[in-house]
């Protein structure tokens, strides 16, 4: 055979084996999600941070009014609620989100951060950056060394609104570790996920409604921001609850509003079908039975609070109990008795104090007797003792009457 027969021969060789290989390796391969459109996405798992399935997650793009979530998150660190702040004059372009702060007002920073996050306020992220650094581009420096600080490698900060900028970036892995982190901060976990407040430092108070459409239709949401701008298209990071699973989004450049809101409920619509809901610790069933001294009958224990949670396949899901070897009455109903951990592949998952399911009352003196081998044992050697004096005290007697009548029949024949 020549050099080029030999030659095409090998490669078709190598053709075959590397078609083999790829569709072994696409059978094998885990679902990498839904097909969206967006220029990028991911979803994670909100308990572990974990990313279930995404695309060009690293990908640098606009993050439009997403940027407010860095800004809610430094005034929360920054700032009391309750302090008062002072607006300045704000010009915004014709297109901008608002809260409509007048020049003087005096709001407090809880206000501030509802319409911030509800009312995506240009003018309120502005109020609260200066609040917290004394201007934009201090706070803009803060911004993106906490940036450094929260390892999102792939965002940077021109300002604290989301206006487009030449540096202004995110990528949809940062922007959805970022959602994880604001939805970690029980207040503004609150204010994300409101869909109507009451503004309580106006005069008179002032009841808003979330502009975010994504939290409005969907029961199971919890938040978190929208974002627009013309240069990036419409952006979400979105957080929902279902099956006892807590998933965050982040979808980023769909052409509409109601492309963003479709493809985020795609998107976390296959993310939970990835869980089965399971509930390891029920209330009204025992979490285990511990064996009561002096009893037959072993004692109940219960949670007062169920627990759920999402497992998917493969991951393994165990109830570990701390609880006395033994319980000995008496034990009211309801006394705390011990603790219950759920473990989910090992880390705990949550834990539960665990109480008496019944009453279990004192032990009698004979139960304590009975129920003691020691005592029983010294029972029977009082027993086995008592039997043995009657019958040395029987054979002694029955001696003794026998000397008895030996020395009478003696006498009788002197």
């Amino acid at each position: 055979m020549t050099g080029r027969p030999r030659l095409a021969l090998l490669l078709l060789l190598l053709a075959v084996w590397g078609a083999g290989t790829a569709t072994a390796t696409a059978a094998s391969a885990p679902e990498r999600g839904p097909k969206l459109d967006a220029k990028a996405w991911i979803v994670i798992d909100a308990r572990t941070g974990q990313p279930l399935a995404g695309h060009a997650v690293n990908r640098h793009l606009g993050m439009a009014s997403t940027t407010k979530m860095m800004t809610a998150y430094l005034s929360v660190r920054n700032l009391p609620f309750r302090k008062r702040v002072k607006a300045g004059k704000y010009d915004p372009d014709p297109a901008e989100s608002l809260m409509g702060l007048e020049p003087g007002q005096v709001v407090s920073v809880r206000d501030l951060l509802y319409g911030l996050m509800m009312l995506s306020g240009n003018d309120a992220a502005v109020t609260l950056a200066k609040a917290v650094s004394g201007s934009e581009k201090k706070f803009v420096r803060l911004m993106n060394r906490t940036a450094r600080q929260l390892g999102l490698d792939d965002t940077h900060y021109d300002n604290p609104v989301g206006l487009d900028g030449p540096s202004h970036y995110t990528s949809a892995a940062d922007l959805a570790k970022l959602g994880r982190i604001v939805m970690g901060m029980p207040r503004l976990r609150k204010i994300a996920g409101s869909r109507k407040a009451k503004l309580t430092s106006y005069r008179p108070p002032v009841t808003i409604e979330t502009t975010d459409s994504f939290l409005r239709d969907n029961g199971w949401a919890r938040g978190i921001k929208t974002g627009h701008t013309l240069g990036t298209g419409y952006t979400l990071a979105s957080d929902g609850r279902r099956k006892a699973t807590e998933l965050i989004g982040a979808v980023i450049g769909t052409p509409t509003e109601e492309a963003r809101n479709d493809e985020t409920v795609r998107l976390l619509d296959w993310g939970f079908d990835q869980y089965t809901k399971r509930v390891p610790v029920k209330v009204d069933k025992p979490v285990a039975m511990v064996p009561v001294r002096y009893e037959d009958q072993d004692l109940p224990v219960k949670s007062r609070r169920r627990v759920r949670i999402g497992v998917r396949k493969g991951e393994s899901l165990t109830v570990v109990t701390d609880l006395p070897g033994e319980v000995e009455g008496p034990i009211p109903a309801g006394q705390r008795i011990g603790m219950a951990t759920v473990r989910l592949n090992g880390e705990p998952f949550a834990r539960v104090p665990l109480f008496a399911g019944r009453a279990v009352g004192k032990p009698s003196l004979i139960d304590r007797l009975m129920g003691n081998p020691l005592w029983i044992a010294g029972l029977l050697v009082l027993v086995l003792f008592a039997i043995l004096a009657v019958l040395l005290l029987v054979r002694w007697r029955r001696e003794r009457n026998a000397r008895k009548r030996l020395q009478k029949v003696l006498r009788t024949r002197q």
